[in-house]
């Protein structure tokens, strides 16, 4: 029966294959340059310093206003992906994180790192959380209900592979050339999808080609503000929806905290260089692909989605807490082994929000519940910078210097409570009845869709 429910997963990542190929790729670029990037802007607005205060407020600074516009642009961009297309809004989101690390290929002076900093923003606020969104919005729409639990497992997973990847190649390569290669992977991923990338939302054509500039955008506009008031109802009347929406605020206001400053608070407590900020990374994907590829897809169906987003949660709550409150830097190693179970916490969202949505409301569904995380992205920065920045200060009231991240750990305390009351409910078997009366229509629903 297990190795039955593995194969099925791998068939179900069939229609996925020239989606999950160019992701890869763009994760792998992406994360090539963490571990580089934090000696390189410190270098650049601390020089000589192994910690720098700049950097953590200009982190949190980006953090703070892409938080801002995260809550508008990731639903729109849902809501433009069910109406116009995922092919359309995926060439344009992962085609953003180019220009960022252009800058700091070309040069890596103090301007040209403010520079990366505008560029990146402005990358985030548009890629950051609406990749996944409109990733599992295209998977909902080629792979059957039952078996897109194991589908996200897999993008995630991958997500998990892509990071220890990009790390390898970040300790191998010279640091000279590390943004160079990562921009060519990142240029690679726009044309594979261009090229490759088959489009499963059927639209007609515009009606407003003859109308005036100032109609079509008071007429986008309405559009947008009816979409977004759409969205939120389909959220709030669902009580699976809201439920899920409260765990993902939770748990993604704490998590977001902890890793806008983990890596400055290992410089800062234990001393650690690029190549341990990379073993840290290896430990905590390297666990998550065993989790996410291999062991949710055969548990999922024997325990269901409740249970491993509760367990994960735990996983996270243990984490965050062995990481605060570390005593030597053999805890920071026993800490991320935690990734292994808390990776599991977005696949089983993915899997409630999409089955407690119909067909044609993924994208509105999902994007709507990652502009709420994205209010948490919003919201964490303000506390965790200043307050990680105080305690890693000679200023500190004691001499605790992951208090910030303790602290964290309480979001995902709350997160699990809010799991564990969780209901989680089936669109399609609460709508059986309504499918059997409008027998004619649900046909042409699923064929807009997929």
């Amino acid at each position: 029966m297990l190795f039955k429910n593995a194969g099925d997963g791998l068939r179900a990542l069939r229609p996925l294959v020239h989606l999950l190929v160019p992701l890869c790729v763009h994760w792998i670029a992406e994360e090539m340059t963490v571990s580089v990037l934090v000696d390189v802007l410190i270098d650049a607005l601390c020089p000589g310093d192994t910690t720098c205060s700049e950097v953590i407020y200009f982190n949190g600074l980006e953090q703070t206003i892409a938080g801002v516009f995260k809550m508008f642009s990731i639903p729109i961009l849902g809501q433009l992906a069910d109406e116009y297309g995922r092919k359309p809004v995926l060439l344009v989101i992962i085609s953003t994180s180019v220009f960022p690390f252009a800058m700091l290929a070309w040069d890596q002076s103090r301007g040209f790192v403010y520079a990366y900093y505008v560029l990146r923003t402005i990358s985030y606020i548009l890629s950051q959380g609406s990749i996944f969104c409109i990733s599992v919005a295209y998977a909902a729409d080629v792979v059957e209900t039952g078996k897109r639990a194991s589908a996200f497992s897999w993008i995630t997973g991958l997500y998990s592979a892509s990071h220890v990847l990009g790390n390898l190649l970040a300790r191998f390569l010279p640091e000279k050339y590390i943004f160079d290669v990562s921009i060519a992977l990142l240029l690679c991923c726009p044309i594979y999808i261009y090229f490759f990338l088959r489009e499963t939302v059927n639209y007609g054509p515009r009606q407003d080609q003859e109308s005036t500039w100032s109609t079509r955008i008071f007429r986008g506009v309405s559009k947008r503000y009816r979409s977004m008031r759409d969205a939120a109802i389909i959220v709030i009347r669902s009580q699976t929806l809201r439920g899920i929406s409260i765990v993902s605020f939770f748990y993604q206001l704490g998590m977001t905290g902890i890793s806008n400053v983990l890596l400055y608070y290992l410089e800062a407590a234990f001393g650690f260089t690029k190549n341990q900020y990379s073993e840290i990374l290896i430990v905590v994907e390297a666990g998550s692909i065993v989790s996410q590829i291999l062991v949710l897809p055969l548990v999922n169906p024997l325990v269901g989605e409740k249970v491993i987003l509760c367990v994960g949660l735990l996983a996270s709550i243990a984490y965050a807490l062995f990481y605060g409150l570390a005593w030597a830097s053999w805890v920071a190693y026993l800490s991320a082994s935690f990734g292994v179970i808390y990776a599991l916490v977005d696949p089983a969202t993915y899997a409630i929000i999409s089955k407690a949505s119909s067909s044609a409301d993924q994208g509105k569904a999902q994007g709507f519940i990652a502009g709420i995380q994205a209010i948490a992205s919003f919201l964490s920065p303000l506390a965790m910078s200043p307050l990680t920045a105080w305690f890693l200060s000679d200023n500190a009231p004691f001499n605790c210097k992951g208090f910030s991240i303790v602290c964290a750990s309480v979001c995902m305390v709350l997160s699990f409570v809010f799991a564990c009351l969780l209901k989680p409910e089936d669109w399609s078997s609460q709508n059986s009845d309504q499918d059997n009366i409008e027998d004619q229509e649900a046909p042409l629903l699923c064929s807009s869709t997929g």
